[in-house]
């Protein structure tokens, strides 16, 4: 993975996966060390050089620090960028959606939407008469490039408006959404 090659600090790359795949999400130290399976002065560490440099925002809340991408950052979308491509979420975006071309609206859902790396991506695509060889083809052809399964649930927009409400209770990382 190209993001482990550049940082060598396994914890780092993590966070960074975890806080920047989808800048909404949010953390704290015990909920991020528990997800991580690590110890929580590894994670500690890690959160105090990447808040020091600016790289992660914190705010307290309750008895929590909250760690978050800080969109203020200079370099926040270049790092997003390195974090996307990392994952090969562009080539999703670009190969899946992209040539399919009746696509209204596209998310991930899952495990990546929340910022982890676990090898399947759940792509849910929403359109009309997508043509599901050509969907097929083209997945199986980014997967390959991009060393992970994708799982891709296709939905008319009249299955997209029944199902709206089960999809917005778990955060989802919009690739493409058509504007009305």
């Amino acid at each position: 993975m190209m993001l482990k090659s550049l940082i060598t600090s396994e914890t780092r790359v993590k966070l960074l996966m975890r806080l920047f795949l989808n800048p909404d999400m949010s953390g704290y130290l015990r909920q991020l060390a528990k997800e991580f399976g690590e110890s929580t002065n590894s994670i500690r560490l890690e959160l105090n050089k990447l808040t020091e440099a600016k790289i992660l925002s914190v705010e307290t809340q309750g008895r929590n620090k909250v760690y978050r991408a800080n969109r203020q950052h200079p370099l926040f979308n270049d790092i997003r960028n390195i974090v996307v491509k990392s994952i090969g979420i562009d080539k999703v975006a670009a190969n899946i959606i992209n040539k399919l071309g009746a696509v209204k609206y596209a998310f991930i859902r899952g495990d990546y939407a929340i910022g982890k790396d676990s090898g399947l991506i759940d792509l849910v695509v929403v359109g009309e008469n997508i043509n599901m060889q050509e969907l097929e083809r083209v997945r199986k052809k980014t997967e390959t490039l991009i060393e992970r399964k994708i799982n891709i649930l296709t939905l008319t927009t009249q299955e997209y408006e029944k199902l709206k409400e089960t999809f917005e209770k778990d955060p989802i990382l919009i690739l493409l959404q058509e504007e009305k």
